[in-house]
């Protein structure tokens, strides 16, 4: 509810701060006070806030605000609310994906409500986090009444919540890790194999990008396992030989990266319904053998 939280203040003036202050600003919240190493950071988002006040003096955002949002970088956030005068009664919120509320505890021990706000999102910079946040996904680890606080945030900005114990949090970020930092390198090592033909790499991404959008279209539409495409999802063993031949001869590095996601996709397409148990083992096989078998080669 935004009437309980009648001053808010963000220490840490990079991305993920500037998206949620302005974000939370624009819709009715009343960020006070902003901070950051860099005073011209800091100025540059207070004055795009109506009424917010800049300074390179974190303590100045814990005396103004009742909720502090600590959006440093993950290794700062810890030595920064260390160093901190709190108070009973204040919440004080970190965003990190992999960090629980335990970095908070000096905050914590001085009665302060302490929580995480984690928008699942990829920030490449403050204006396409601004345009990303409405509908995603905030993981928020708090206790009442900071959770319901929180909660309303992710609401308002037009997004989705989950809440998450602290033991939940590393696996809960590793699994972002592996959806969006690893489709980037997927698709570098695509891009890759694409100019051992003699295609650019901004050609080659170009080419590509359609069939991901087409891909990711599929998981939301019609959703795993059923989206699954290709030759696992086929069974077709030929061909999954022919890129094991093919990558051994031109890119033995992505080998083995190549086939343990081969693997990986095995349960889905039996998931899928397309190939049976003798199919998944032959391809299982065949994924797990050191070395391809070439033409006319026998073991």
């Amino acid at each position: 509810m935004k009437g309980k939280v009648s001053k808010i203040g963000f220490i840490g003036a990079g991305t993920v701060g500037t998206a949620l202050a302005t974000g939370l600003s624009k819709n009715g919240y009343k960020v006070v006070a902003v901070s950051s190493r860099s005073l011209s950071s800091a100025t540059n988002l207070a004055q795009n806030l109506n009424g917010c006040r800049a300074s390179n003096n974190n303590q100045d955002v814990a005396d103004a605000a009742e909720l502090v949002f600590v959006t440093t970088p993950d290794d700062a956030i810890a030595p920064v609310v260390s160093k901190m005068q709190w108070h009973a009664g204040q919440s004080v919120v970190h965003c990190s994906g992999a960090d629980s509320t335990v970095i908070l505890e000096p905050a914590q021990k001085a009665s302060a409500n302490v929580g995480v706000f984690h928008p699942l999102q990829t920030f490449a910079n403050a204006k396409k986090a601004m345009e990303n946040i409405p509908g995603s996904t905030f993981a928020i680890e708090a206790e009442e009444p900071l959770l319901s606080t929180l909660k309303d945030m992710a609401t308002v900005l037009g997004g989705y919540w989950i809440e998450l114990k602290a033991s939940d949090k590393v696996l809960y970020h590793a699994a972002a890790v592996i959806a969006c930092n690893y489709l980037v390198t997927l698709v570098k090592l695509s891009t890759d194999l694409w100019q051992t033909f003699n295609i650019p790499t901004q050609q080659a991404t170009q080419a590509l990008l359609p069939l991901i959008r087409g891909t990711i279209n599929n998981i939301e539409t019609i959703g795993i396992p059923k989206c699954l495409t290709g030759p696992i999802a086929r069974g077709d063993s030929g061909t999954i030989k022919k890129h094991l031949n093919a990558l051994q001869e031109s890119a033995p590095s992505l080998l083995s990266t190549y086939q343990e996601l081969g693997l990986q996709t095995i349960p889905i397409a039996l998931a899928k319904g397309r190939i049976n148990e003798q199919q998944a083992q032959e391809l299982q096989s065949l994924l797990k053998q050191p070395e391809p078998i070439t033409k006319g080669e026998t073991r």
